[in-house]
């Protein structure tokens, strides 16, 4: 199994953080996302002990939240002791009803509007992330009318290419987010922004890419921010307090994807930057990581009842479930790779070379093609995707007005509902 919290019970089930998947879908029903307390808490744990080894008491791991945003998911890693980023009012709303203190927020994004501004100003976020030189003008102009002097952070890129998919490569010259370093931009925002009266600038923020399994990458990434902070102490006395080097470590969603030891990536990067900081005679900053993938995904997965096999004699083989890309577009929007199964005899011969196919009216609605399933597959039997605890709940619409699934939370053997599944008057619920 690709994921520790997978097993095959007595039954031959399979089972997910202890309980029967098969089960789970007879109580609540399908589509149905799953998600494990224990692994969360264990996933914000492994971050959280590594950096204060070994980055001290001052370091931060901040929760990517566009990864998953629920009340009950900000409550927990509350209690896990993180912050987090936020990228929406939506996410900054949901975090408050979860009374996560937005003192510990960074808000992220590539457009902040006005209105998303005032209303986190007016929640008390602590920082935002600026991407660019006019959200850094309206900062100051909103929080000059509201008399608070703002803290953020600058969102730079450092020009690396880490080789993932396109969709989520962030760290070029030419990415749509952040200013680039190479170009001259980074400095000049910086300059300007050191310059305006009603902000308070931190520090930096990078963020290469996502599903990224290469530790050079972060390294490489750390020791040009670096640089950059050394170049402003010299050029314009500004010495930066904050580092925040993003997220983007990976997660196993196929055998084939390597395990990545968090403990000792961090341990790796903790010594370039403390031997590169000496090197450039500058003081310490606080460093920050943002996990969120590497969070939730392998906390999460999906479960669907089969509905028609269709076989075309020397063609191909589909598998229709009852969700698809409205309930995980990833695969339709880059190819995303995933582990599937039938929950109901996980260890049966897979011999039909198949696709997952969706319900929607869209040809590009498929969970994976290239699969292997059992042959003798039938109509009601349930399927599992692993790995969907990151980009499934959060990606979810209602295309062709499908309803969204409920989330049911695993905890010490014991299942609830964390979000409620939509109903029909759910979705016509703001037609008017």
């Amino acid at each position: 199994m690709i994921c520790e919290n997978l097993s095959v019970n007595s039954c031959g089930h399979l089972t997910f953080a202890g309980l029967d998947c098969v089960e789970l879908a007879a109580k609540y029903g399908t589509p149905l996302y799953v998600m494990d307390e224990n692994r969360i808490r264990h996933n914000c744990r492994v971050y959280m002990n590594a950096m204060k080894k070994y980055f001290g008491e001052n370091s931060a791991c901040l929760y990517a939240s566009k990864a998953c945003s629920f009340k009950r998911l900000y409550e927990i890693i509350k209690e896990e002791g993180f912050g987090t980023d936020v990228v929406s009012s939506g996410e900054v709303y949901t975090a408050l009803k979860a009374d996560f203190d937005l003192g510990n927020a960074f808000f992220h994004s590539n457009n902040k509007t006005d209105e998303d501004i005032a209303f986190a100003i007016d929640s008390g976020i602590g920082y935002f992330v600026c991407d660019n030189i006019e959200e850094v003008y309206s900062i100051s102009a909103i929080a000059g009318e509201k008399g608070v002097k703002q803290k953020v952070l600058l969102r730079l890129t450092p020009g690396i290419d880490p080789h993932t998919y396109e969709a989520v490569n962030t760290g070029k010259v030419d990415s749509k987010f952040g200013s680039a370093i190479e170009t001259g931009q980074a400095f000049e925002i910086t300059k300007t922004t050191l310059g305006l009266p009603n902000i308070d600038l931190r520090g930096f923020h990078c963020h290469i890419g996502s599903q990224i399994f290469d530790s050079e990458i972060y390294i490489r990434g750390s020791e040009i921010m670096l640089e950059f902070i050394a170049h402003v102490r010299q050029n314009l006395g500004y010495t930066a307090e904050i580092l925040d080097l993003g997220g983007g470590y990976g997660v196993r969603y196929i055998e084939a994807n390597p395990y990545i030891d968090i403990d000792s990536n961090i341990k790796g990067l903790a010594d370039f930057i403390k031997r590169t900081v000496a090197q450039l005679a500058i003081p310490m900053p606080r460093i920050c990581l943002e996990p969120g993938r590497s969070i939730v995904a392998d906390a999460g997965l999906t479960l669907y009842t089969a509905g028609t096999v269709k076989r075309i004699p020397g063609y191909k083989n589909y598998v229709s479930i009852d969700g698809g890309m409205a309930d995980n577009p990833r695969y339709a929007l880059y190819g995303s790779y995933y582990t599937v199964m039938s929950a109901l005899r996980p260890e049966a011969q897979c011999d039909m070379h198949c696709t997952l196919a969706g319900r929607c009216c869209e040809s590009g609605d498929l969970i994976q093609e290239n699969i292997f399933l059992p042959s003798d597959i039938k109509r009601g039997e349930i399927i599992a995707v692993l790995t969907t605890g990151a980009y499934n709940y959060s990606m979810s619409s209602n295309y062709n007005r499908l309803g969204k699934p409920a989330v049911v939370m695993i905890a010490d053997g014991k299942d609830y509902v964390a979000v409620k599944r939509e109903t029909l008057d759910d979705i016509i619920r703001n037609d008017v």
